[in-house]
């Protein structure tokens, strides 16, 4: 069997199917990542933003925005023939966070989308992860108005360990996110292999 094809006389095996979650604060491009990469037309649960939710919604740097995701949203892409991944994207209001432990169930890693504008609203995301062990990279969502900084820069403003990936993106170019999918299945499985070597030792 190579890359999902089947030797000549031999039966195709199924593909191997990873859950990756797609985290950040509100307004950061979750849904817009999902849906710019995945071959299936995604599932979205978004409602739109009301005056009551004005209180407890910051919109500062996202004024434009009015719906917001409020259970996942979902998609999926073929990274090879034998590889696929499910996306599972997380709501980013903090009344909706309950959803997280159910939506974290079997992942494989997760994405961490910053905004270098408001960077402060991807704690929440690091340290559920980091608390859980769940392996994680930071992808800087670079928008059009935003200053541009150095992912040195990003990983101390964050307080991150030299091993977590951080990387630049645009969250609405399908090449850009396919890439930092790509990134954090490379670094879940690098970090799994490297914790059997330290069992086998």
């Amino acid at each position: 069997m190579i890359f999902g094809r089947s030797e000549r006389g031999k039966p195709a095996t199924e593909p191997v199917t990873l859950k990756i979650l797609v985290a950040g604060g509100f307004g950061v491009g979750k849904t817009t990542l999902v849906a710019a990469v995945s071959e299936i037309r995604p599932l979205r649960t978004e409602e739109l933003l009301t005056e009551v939710g004005r209180p407890v919604d910051d919109l500062s740097g996202v004024e434009a925005k009015h719906t917001t995701t409020v259970a996942m949203d979902f998609g999926r892409i073929t990274l090879r023939e034998d590889l696929v991944l499910y996306l599972f994207g997380t709501p980013g209001q903090e009344r909706f966070w309950f959803m997280w432990d159910e939506l974290s169930e079997g992942a494989l890693g997760a994405v961490v989308l910053a905004d270098t504008r408001r960077l402060e609203d991807c704690f929440a995301a690091i340290d559920y992860f980091e608390r859980r062990d769940i392996p994680f990279l930071v992808a800087v969502n670079c928008f059009e108005d935003a200053a541009r900084h150095p992912v040195d820069d990003v990983r101390r403003a964050l307080d991150l360990d030299d091993g977590t990936p951080v990387v630049l993106c645009d969250a609405r170019d399908r090449g850009s996110v396919k890439e930092v999918l790509v990134g954090v299945v490379q670094h879940a499985m690098a970090r799994a292999s490297g914790r059997r070597r330290t069992v086998a030792i």
